[in-house]
């Protein structure tokens, strides 16, 4: 999966994950790319700094110091731990707004989304965004044959 900066043409900058760099230009040359803010299909990556990883610490990237403000462990842990709650509601914030953009944008097609999406793909329907359910096992296959699909994401309080 890649992340990806982005911004639209009216300079809104907003983030999203593809599967490939050619899966984001398939995307976005159908218009399936959209600003979370204003809608706009207008679309280019950000300029982004990559994290490189030297060869001694190959395959694990060192996480960046914790912010603190005060010198005593107790008020150090308590500091980050009040961080990492602001960044997990940021976080589900965010992930709640993608999962809201994609139901009001794309149609439900329940059950038959396998279907839907193949069609869409070997272009026996018209392109259109999409959601609805699939197996684990049905969306190893649409992946498997290059179909573009990713879970919407849920949040605890979804299950309630």
């Amino acid at each position: 999966m890649i992340r990806y900066a982005l911004h639209c043409d009216r300079k809104h900058a907003f983030e999203s994950w593809f599967q490939s760099s050619s899966a984001y230009d398939s995307q976005v040359k159908r218009k399936l790319v959209t600003c979370p803010i204003c809608g706009s299909a207008k679309v280019d990556k950000a300029i982004m700094a990559p994290r490189i990883v030297g060869k001694k610490g190959r395959g694990r990237a060192t996480p960046p110091p914790e912010p603190t403000t005060t010198s005593t462990p107790e008020a150090a842990q308590s500091g980050s731990t009040s961080l990492m709650m602001a960044q997990e509601r940021e976080l589900r914030t965010k992930l709640k707004e993608l999962r809201d953009h994609i139901v009001k944008n794309a149609d439900n097609v329940g059950e038959r989304f396998a279907n839907e999406a193949r069609a869409m793909h070997y272009g026996d329907k018209e392109h259109r965004p999409i959601y609805g359910e699939a197996s684990p096992d049905e969306a190893k296959s649409l992946i498997d044959e290059g179909i573009e699909v990713s879970p919407l994401p849920t949040l605890p309080e979804d299950r309630n």
